[in-house]
């Protein structure tokens, strides 16, 4: 009997974005993860954790349709310290509020052009994103080791 092999999607632009925005951010001391749900209705592209427990949300946009389409960035804002923007270089940046962060990209690194603002999270919440964070990135980890667990953990 032959082995089932099943066909592994692609990555889409956006997640090929967020590839190089995590790998930029590690050079600078920040783990990450990808779509994690802070709260009910919302889901980052990119969580990271900095080295001194700082959080960033990073949104991931593949080009102006996308970015139009989004109506819900505002409600990241209470759930981190900073804000960006990730983009590649043809994306019309102007569009962006100017109040939040900006980084441009690709599928292999990123820089950051613009440093978001700090709105220190609260310590009662920046517990709760940690602990989600942990936890998020744990049933990663146990998901690619046990491929047969339930995704409704994730």
């Amino acid at each position: 009997m032959q082995p089932v092999v099943l066909p592994l999607s692609l990555p889409t632009p956006g997640q090929r974005l967020a590839r190089g925005v995590c790998r930029h951010l590690l050079g600078h001391g920040f783990v990450t993860v990808e779509e994690l749900v802070p709260a009910p209705g919302l889901r980052v592209d990119v969580m990271a954790l900095g080295p001194k427990g700082e959080i960033w949300v990073i949104e991931c946009k593949s080009g102006r349709a996308d970015y139009a389409a989004d109506r819900k960035w505002q409600n990241y804002l209470e759930w981190c310290d900073r804000f960006f923007w990730a983009v590649d270089t043809d994306f019309p940046a102007a569009i962006l509020p100017v109040e939040t962060g900006l980084i441009v990209g690709d599928d292999y690194d990123a820089e950051i052009l613009r440093m978001a603002p700090e709105q220190a999270l609260a310590p009662a919440r920046r517990k709760v994103m940690v602990q989600k964070f942990a936890r998020h990135a744990a049933l990663r980890l146990q998901a690619l080791r046990d491929p047969g667990i339930s995704g409704s953990f994730l």
